[in-house]
């Protein structure tokens, strides 16, 4: 019974997306992609199932207009903007005397 029940909502799934794949492929993948509006028609066949697949994500991006795929939001990214942010302030603040030190002259425990 569970597994009929799953298997009737996921085919009402991938039957809206169908149906929102069609025109998708077609129309929208060159409103939400400016490289998507040059794809050829196999490109157009390909992208059906992913489309399928996520289509209420895709349909929330068409609908608002998005023109670029959002930028991802990941822990190397994220470090790459603090290193940005800390070599632009080590540009622009004067180096203290600590720091204008020569790391070969630095004396730990080890070297004494």
């Amino acid at each position: 019974m569970i597994a009929a029940t799953f298997l009737i909502l996921l085919g009402a799934y991938l039957t809206c997306g169908l149906v929102f794949a069609i025109p998708f492929a077609l129309i929208g993948v060159k409103k939400i992609d400016p490289h998507g509006a040059h794809g050829s028609w196999g490109f157009r066949l390909l992208i059906i199932p992913g489309t399928m697949a996520f289509w209420p994500l895709l349909l929330r991006r068409w609908a608002t207009g998005v023109k670029k795929p959002p930028e991802e939001c990941n822990a190397h990214r994220l470090g790459a903007e603090c290193g940005a942010r800390n070599a632009e302030y080590r540009n622009t603040h004067p180096r203290s005397a600590f720091h204008s030190t020569p790391h070969s002259e630095i004396r730990t425990p080890h070297s004494l």
